[in-house]
């Protein structure tokens, strides 16, 4: 009898343990709890730290208020201008109201996801390709809009959303590579043709800096063959005299003397005198070596005039002076 009654006041204060235990809970700091009593809300949202609830009558829901990172999966759609893209972001938000998000919606991160997905695919319909590439700090804010209006109710609050990375289809990333290479030669040519423009008008500078002093032309050719014989290799290069160039412009410029004034200053307006035999005195042609110039008569002869200098002929100094030229190389 003794050990029966003992047996029963054990089980009686084992039961009594169990049940303590069972009432006192501890709520973290990152925490609020909600109490549904019998099924009805029971008072506000416990604070954190250690509370008691009715064993078997109470229940305790402990709701995260920490920021939760939930990410979107991609989404497919069409674009206003008829692109087909793949598009994911990912959505930040919290629980303000602990007591909403346990009763208005039976689960929060799930409402929040599929929220979520339906506006990333509105906000797809609504944009052209170039916005979502480019633009996007303003569908970020279009988004964050639409998933925030009816998440109020829920208690929850949308901290920010971003679209993480934006999908093409492969033949669409070719046309976009080829119409970025013809933007990039398009600049390339414009800024050629700038630099050959500005290049003409320093060289025309140039040459007229170099028609006032003619010794600028023989230092450019120098230079020139300087640059070309530091390349070292087979070309050959046998500069001409400026000079010999000008002498021959002017030797044949209109009334310069080629010659042909020669007989009349021998004649000095006359025809040439006969001999007792009617032979013509007109001085002989020289030969080549004597420079193409005319031998005067003898002065013993009956009808000769007296020996005149002759004027030297340009052009046959300036084609012994290409003869010798030539005979040096």
């Amino acid at each position: 009898m003794t050990g029966a009654i003992v047996l029963i006041i054990v089980v009686v204060l084992a039961a009594l343990v169990i049940t303590g235990g069972s009432a006192f809970r501890v709520i973290r700091q990152y925490e609020r709890g909600v109490v549904l009593r019998l099924g009805r809300l029971n008072g506000s949202a416990r604070a954190p730290g250690l509370t008691t609830i009715v064993p078997f009558v109470d229940r305790l829901h402990k709701v995260n208020m920490q920021i939760v990172t939930l990410p979107i999966p991609g989404q497919e759609g069409i674009t206003r201008d008829n692109v087909t893209v793949r598009v994911d972001a990912v959505v930040y938000f919290k629980v303000v109201d602990p007591i909403s998000a346990v009763v208005e919606v039976e689960d929060y991160r799930f409402a929040v996801s599929q929220m979520a997905q339906t506006s990333l695919r509105s906000i797809i319909g609504k944009s052209d390709l170039d916005d979502l590439l480019s633009n996007r700090e303003k569908l970020n804010q279009g988004l964050e809009l639409m998933i925030d209006s009816p998440a109020v109710g829920w208690g929850v609050q949308i901290d920010r959303v971003e679209i993480k990375d934006v999908s093409l289809p492969d033949t669409m990333k070719r046309s976009m590579a080829r119409q970025a290479e013809a933007n990039r030669e398009r600049r390339a040519r414009v800024i050629n043709a700038d630099a050959e423009l500005q290049a003409s008008k320093r060289l025309s500078e140039a040459a007229q800096q170099m028609s006032s002093q003619p010794s600028a032309l023989q230092l450019r050719l120098l230079q020139t063959i300087t640059a070309v014989a530091a390349e070292k290799n087979s070309t050959l290069v046998l500069p001409f005299p400026v000079e010999l160039l000008r002498f021959l412009e002017r030797a044949q410029q209109p009334g310069s003397s080629d010659g042909q004034d020669a007989p009349a200053a021998l004649t000095d307006g006359k025809a040439p005198a006969a001999g007792p035999a009617g032979e013509d005195r007109t001085p002989a042609a020289g030969s080549e070596g004597d420079g193409g110039q005319r031998r005067s008569a003898p002065p013993d002869s009956p009808g000769a005039s007296p020996d005149l200098p002759l004027p030297p002929d340009p052009a046959v100094e300036a084609r012994e002076a290409v003869r010798h030229t030539t005979d040096v190389t």
